[in-house]
């Protein structure tokens, strides 16, 4: 899944305003919901393995619940979202984003850089990998996409490379095919993953600075510092086209009802039909994951029938008023609950 983190044009359906007296900006949380509906973009050391590091958020944070999403091998340092409290729900809509790396490569035999530069662009489109013996998925060939891969770098034996991979792919097991390739065989020396989707290594924070930013808020009361380094679950879902919900339709969907077209308020370009979405309020709060039923043309033309089935709750349910307990008419936007 290539990552759109660029603005799209919001589309209005809908001329509402959402009711102040329920729901919140995702910025005004209080503290203690801010975390709970919140993630990290850590910068995951080398050494420790990844759910080594999870385990230590959770204890830093004095938490129960967190995930990580791209299990990075524990040599590996960069880039690793971990995802807290009920934001772990939204990790099945980040697993499948690109990832990027900066990495080295030794080759056990000399080389020529135009040779190296050939071989590279080889292996830049799809790819048959089978994952190595040490991996926690079976070991059968796999199609994978290689988007770009740059050598940025090359002394002696030594390749400095870039590459922009489809979520799954090994980067190990790439450097080890393009040695045999070049008949002199080669290893991964070093990697970083700089980014993840939309999240970028310029935004990842170390475990000294969380821990130094949760004794600020925890025994200071000074909250500035957590909530830069912790950010809201909505931004999470930042490469994926949204669909903004009217209030008399949250709570259903709160629920797990489908949202139905007269729910919509404001719908954002470039939907298409089965693919991800998410469904916000109109204060820019996630409410669920979901399907989408129509493309934004569809969506912006339809009085009636499904718009998106959802597929993950993440909002609780009775943050607004429940009007479909009341009034189950198609014309509240929701079917089902």
């Amino acid at each position: 899944m290539l990552a759109n983190c660029g603005s799209r044009k919001v589309l209005v359906k809908l001329d509402e305003e959402s009711n102040p007296a329920y729901g919140v900006n995702p910025y005004s949380r209080t503290m203690k919901d801010y975390i709970n509906y919140g993630f990290v973009i850590l910068d995951k050391p080398r050494g420790p393995t990844s759910s080594e590091v999870v385990a230590w958020v959770k204890k830093i944070l004095n938490i129960d619940k967190a995930g990580h999403s791209g299990t990075l091998d524990p040599g590996v340092s960069g880039v690793l979202p971990i995802a807290l409290g009920n934001s772990t729900k939204v990790l099945q809509g980040i697993a499948g984003l690109e990832k990027e790396y900066i990495g080295v490569m030794v080759f056990h035999g000399p080389v020529e850089e135009g040779k190296v530069r050939e071989v590279f662009k080889m292996f830049t489109g799809p790819i048959y990998q089978r994952p190595p013996l040490r991996s926690a998925v079976k070991r059968r060939i796999r199609v994978k996409h290689v988007y770009s891969l740059d050598l940025l770098e090359l002394d002696g034996r030594y390749a400095l490379f870039r590459a922009v991979v489809e979520s799954g792919t090994y980067i190990r097991k790439l450097c080890y095919d393009i040695g045999e390739v070049l008949g002199v065989g080669a290893n991964m020396r070093e990697l970083r993953r700089v980014r993840v989707g939309c999240f970028t290594e310029d935004k990842a924070v170390d475990l000294e600075t969380l821990r130094a930013a949760y004794t600020l808020w925890s025994e200071y009361g000074d909250e500035a510092m957590l909530r830069r380094v912790i950010r809201p679950v909505e931004e999470m879902v930042a490469h994926l086209p949204k669909i903004y919900v009217r209030d008399s339709a949250v709570d259903a969907i709160a629920h797990g009802a489908s949202l139905a077209a007269p729910g919509v308020a404001k719908v954002e370009e470039g939907i298409v039909k089965d693919s991800m979405v998410a469904l916000m309020t109109l204060k820019g709060e996630l409410i669920a994951l979901a399907y989408a039923q129509a493309s934004t043309d569809e969506i912006l033309k339809m009085d009636r029938g499904i718009v998106a089935k959802v597929t993950r709750v993440i909002m609780p349910r009775g943050v607004y008023p429940s009007t479909w307990r009341r009034r189950k008419e198609t014309s509240q936007g929701v079917q089902g609950g």
